[in-house]
Protein backbone atom coordinates (compact mmCIF):
# COMPACT_ATOMS: atom_id res chain seq x y z
CA UNK A 1 0.00 0.00 0.00
CA UNK A 2 1.10 3.28 -0.97
CA UNK A 3 2.34 6.11 1.74
CA UNK A 4 0.58 8.89 0.34
CA UNK A 5 -2.29 9.71 2.38
CA UNK A 6 -3.98 11.26 -0.48
CA UNK A 7 -3.87 8.33 -2.64
CA UNK A 8 -4.88 6.43 -0.12
CA UNK A 9 -8.02 8.27 0.79
CA UNK A 10 -8.73 7.93 -2.87
CA UNK A 11 -8.14 3.79 -2.93
CA UNK A 12 -10.66 3.62 -0.17
CA UNK A 13 -13.37 6.05 -1.96
CA UNK A 14 -13.07 4.09 -4.79
CA UNK A 15 -13.26 0.18 -3.33
CA UNK A 16 -16.37 2.30 -1.76
CA UNK A 17 -17.98 3.11 -4.36
CA UNK A 18 -18.02 0.05 -5.95
CA UNK A 19 -14.03 -0.52 -7.71
CA UNK A 20 -13.31 -3.99 -6.50
CA UNK A 21 -10.79 -5.14 -9.41
CA UNK A 22 -7.70 -5.55 -7.53
CA UNK A 23 -5.99 -4.88 -10.88
CA UNK A 24 -7.60 -1.47 -11.30
CA UNK A 25 -6.57 -0.12 -8.18
CA UNK A 26 -3.12 -1.09 -8.43
CA UNK A 27 -3.03 0.74 -11.13
CA UNK A 28 -4.38 3.60 -10.19
CA UNK A 29 -2.13 3.67 -7.35
CA UNK A 30 1.08 3.31 -9.42
CA UNK A 31 0.20 5.86 -12.26
CA UNK A 32 1.35 9.63 -10.69
CA UNK A 33 -1.57 11.77 -11.65
CA UNK A 34 -0.17 14.86 -10.93
CA UNK A 35 1.65 14.24 -14.40
CA UNK A 36 -1.69 14.66 -16.13
CA UNK A 37 -3.24 18.13 -14.76
CA UNK A 38 -2.27 21.64 -14.92
CA UNK A 39 0.32 23.02 -12.84
CA UNK A 40 -2.17 24.96 -11.26
CA UNK A 41 -4.34 21.87 -9.86
CA UNK A 42 -1.23 20.02 -8.40
CA UNK A 43 -2.70 20.71 -5.21
CA UNK A 44 -5.89 18.73 -6.35
CA UNK A 45 -4.30 15.99 -8.27
CA UNK A 46 -5.68 13.24 -5.56
CA UNK A 47 -9.17 14.43 -5.08
CA UNK A 48 -11.78 12.72 -6.50
CA UNK A 49 -12.64 14.72 -9.32
CA UNK A 50 -12.40 16.27 -12.57
CA UNK A 51 -10.05 18.90 -13.57
CA UNK A 52 -9.52 21.18 -16.95
CA UNK A 53 -6.89 20.65 -19.23
CA UNK A 54 -6.69 22.33 -22.04
CA UNK A 55 -8.98 22.62 -25.61
CA UNK A 56 -11.69 22.94 -22.89
CA UNK A 57 -11.45 19.51 -22.11
CA UNK A 58 -10.93 17.67 -18.67
CA UNK A 59 -9.06 15.04 -16.77
CA UNK A 60 -12.31 12.29 -15.18
CA UNK A 61 -12.66 12.11 -11.77
CA UNK A 62 -10.36 8.94 -10.51
CA UNK A 63 -13.49 7.38 -9.12
CA UNK A 64 -15.26 7.56 -13.28
CA UNK A 65 -11.95 6.02 -14.30
CA UNK A 66 -11.51 3.69 -12.10
CA UNK A 67 -15.24 2.68 -12.27
CA UNK A 68 -15.47 2.28 -16.50
CA UNK A 69 -12.17 0.91 -16.17
CA UNK A 70 -13.72 -1.79 -13.85
CA UNK A 71 -16.78 -2.78 -16.08
CA UNK A 72 -14.72 -3.01 -19.05
CA UNK A 73 -13.01 -5.99 -17.70
CA UNK A 74 -9.61 -5.71 -18.89
CA UNK A 75 -7.46 -8.69 -19.66
CA UNK A 76 -3.76 -9.01 -20.43
CA UNK A 77 -4.97 -10.50 -23.74
CA UNK A 78 -7.16 -7.72 -24.47
CA UNK A 79 -6.95 -4.83 -27.28
CA UNK A 80 -8.52 -1.72 -26.36
CA UNK A 81 -10.04 1.12 -28.29
CA UNK A 82 -10.39 4.37 -26.29
CA UNK A 83 -12.11 7.21 -27.59
CA UNK A 84 -10.46 10.53 -25.92
CA UNK A 85 -7.54 10.44 -25.06
CA UNK A 86 -7.38 13.74 -23.83
CA UNK A 87 -4.46 14.39 -20.44
CA UNK A 88 -3.77 10.31 -21.15
CA UNK A 89 -4.65 9.60 -17.58
CA UNK A 90 -7.12 7.14 -18.66
CA UNK A 91 -4.49 5.97 -21.28
CA UNK A 92 -2.05 5.27 -19.34
CA UNK A 93 -4.54 3.13 -16.66
CA UNK A 94 -5.74 0.58 -19.42
CA UNK A 95 -1.72 0.60 -20.74
CA UNK A 96 -1.55 -1.26 -17.63
CA UNK A 97 -4.07 -3.54 -17.74
CA UNK A 98 -4.19 -4.90 -21.11
CA UNK A 99 -1.83 -5.88 -24.41
CA UNK A 100 -2.59 -2.97 -25.94
CA UNK A 101 -4.15 0.52 -25.99
CA UNK A 102 -5.20 2.58 -29.23
CA UNK A 103 -6.43 5.44 -28.52
CA UNK A 104 -8.10 8.55 -30.29
CA UNK A 105 -8.10 12.15 -29.84
CA UNK A 106 -9.20 15.11 -32.08
CA UNK A 107 -6.99 17.69 -30.57
CA UNK A 108 -3.47 17.69 -31.88
CA UNK A 109 -2.45 19.98 -28.99
CA UNK A 110 -3.81 17.11 -26.26
CA UNK A 111 -2.20 14.21 -28.58
CA UNK A 112 0.69 15.75 -28.91
CA UNK A 113 0.77 16.75 -24.58
CA UNK A 114 -0.49 12.80 -23.87
CA UNK A 115 2.38 11.60 -26.33
CA UNK A 116 5.05 13.21 -24.22
CA UNK A 117 3.68 11.76 -20.95
CA UNK A 118 3.62 8.39 -22.66
CA UNK A 119 7.21 8.90 -23.70
CA UNK A 120 8.16 9.74 -20.05
CA UNK A 121 6.30 6.87 -18.57
CA UNK A 122 8.00 4.50 -21.07
CA UNK A 123 4.55 3.26 -22.22
CA UNK A 124 5.49 0.62 -25.03
CA UNK A 125 1.71 -0.18 -25.57
CA UNK A 126 0.09 2.41 -26.63
CA UNK A 127 -0.78 3.60 -30.32
CA UNK A 128 -2.23 6.82 -31.21
CA UNK A 129 -3.72 8.82 -33.52
CA UNK A 130 -5.69 12.36 -34.11
CA UNK A 131 -8.44 11.61 -35.89
CA UNK A 132 -12.72 11.36 -35.81
CA UNK A 133 -13.18 9.17 -32.73
CA UNK A 134 -16.85 8.38 -33.79
CA UNK A 135 -15.16 6.37 -36.77
CA UNK A 136 -13.55 4.25 -34.70
CA UNK A 137 -9.91 2.50 -36.22
CA UNK A 138 -11.36 0.24 -39.07
CA UNK A 139 -7.72 -0.71 -40.10
CA UNK A 140 -7.04 -1.94 -36.45
CA UNK A 141 -10.61 -3.44 -35.40
CA UNK A 142 -11.75 -5.68 -34.13
CA UNK A 143 -11.13 -4.33 -30.61
CA UNK A 144 -12.16 -6.89 -27.44
CA UNK A 145 -13.18 -3.60 -25.61
CA UNK A 146 -13.53 0.14 -26.61
CA UNK A 147 -14.24 2.71 -24.08
CA UNK A 148 -16.02 6.34 -24.83
CA UNK A 149 -14.23 9.27 -22.43
CA UNK A 150 -17.31 11.51 -24.30
CA UNK A 151 -21.13 11.39 -24.43
CA UNK A 152 -22.88 10.68 -27.76
CA UNK A 153 -26.26 11.18 -28.26
CA UNK A 154 -26.49 7.65 -29.60
CA UNK A 155 -23.74 5.22 -29.87
CA UNK A 156 -21.87 5.22 -32.97
CA UNK A 157 -22.17 2.81 -35.53
CA UNK A 158 -18.94 2.20 -36.57
CA UNK A 159 -17.99 1.14 -33.06
CA UNK A 160 -20.73 -1.24 -32.60
CA UNK A 161 -18.99 -2.94 -35.69
CA UNK A 162 -15.82 -2.67 -34.43
CA UNK A 163 -16.62 -4.56 -31.22
CA UNK A 164 -15.11 -8.02 -31.26
CA UNK A 165 -17.25 -10.84 -30.27
CA UNK A 166 -17.94 -10.94 -27.14
CA UNK A 167 -16.78 -7.83 -26.67
CA UNK A 168 -17.93 -4.81 -24.45
CA UNK A 169 -18.43 -1.33 -24.56
CA UNK A 170 -18.44 1.26 -21.92
CA UNK A 171 -19.89 4.59 -22.92
CA UNK A 172 -21.69 7.75 -21.74
CA UNK A 173 -25.19 8.68 -23.83
CA UNK A 174 -27.37 11.55 -23.23
CA UNK A 175 -30.45 10.10 -24.25
CA UNK A 176 -31.80 13.72 -23.67
CA UNK A 177 -30.58 16.92 -22.58
CA UNK A 178 -28.66 17.73 -19.41
CA UNK A 179 -29.30 13.89 -18.68
CA UNK A 180 -26.12 11.28 -19.50
CA UNK A 181 -26.18 7.68 -18.28
CA UNK A 182 -23.32 5.35 -18.43
CA UNK A 183 -23.95 2.01 -20.33
CA UNK A 184 -22.07 -1.30 -20.77
CA UNK A 185 -22.83 -2.68 -23.95
CA UNK A 186 -21.82 -6.47 -24.98
CA UNK A 187 -21.64 -8.16 -28.63
CA UNK A 188 -23.48 -11.30 -28.28
CA UNK A 189 -24.38 -13.66 -31.20
CA UNK A 190 -27.92 -12.39 -31.29
CA UNK A 191 -26.43 -8.36 -31.42
CA UNK A 192 -26.00 -6.00 -28.45
CA UNK A 193 -27.12 -6.19 -25.04
CA UNK A 194 -27.23 -3.06 -22.79
CA UNK A 195 -27.08 -2.56 -19.66
CA UNK A 196 -27.03 1.07 -17.55
CA UNK A 197 -24.76 1.71 -15.10
CA UNK A 198 -25.40 5.31 -13.61
CA UNK A 199 -25.57 8.27 -14.06
CA UNK A 200 -22.26 11.02 -15.26
CA UNK A 201 -21.53 13.77 -16.51
CA UNK A 202 -18.95 14.07 -20.12
CA UNK A 203 -17.71 16.55 -22.11
CA UNK A 204 -19.88 15.85 -25.78
CA UNK A 205 -18.99 13.32 -28.20
CA UNK A 206 -17.93 15.70 -31.49
CA UNK A 207 -17.28 14.46 -35.27
CA UNK A 208 -14.59 14.97 -36.92
CA UNK A 209 -11.05 16.74 -36.00
CA UNK A 210 -10.85 19.71 -33.94
CA UNK A 211 -9.89 23.38 -36.05
CA UNK A 212 -8.13 24.55 -33.75
CA UNK A 213 -5.91 23.03 -30.80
Amino acid sequence: MTADPRKIQLLMALRNGGVRDRRVLEAIEKVPRELFVEDSFLDQAYADQALPIDCGQTISQPFIVGFMTDRLQVSDRHTVLEIGTGSGYQTTILSALCRRVCTIERYRTLARQAAERFKQLHLNNVTQIVADGTRGWPQLAPFERIIVTAAAKEVPKALLDQLAPGGILVIPIEERPGKQDLYRITRTPEGHAREHLLPVRFVPLVEGLAREG
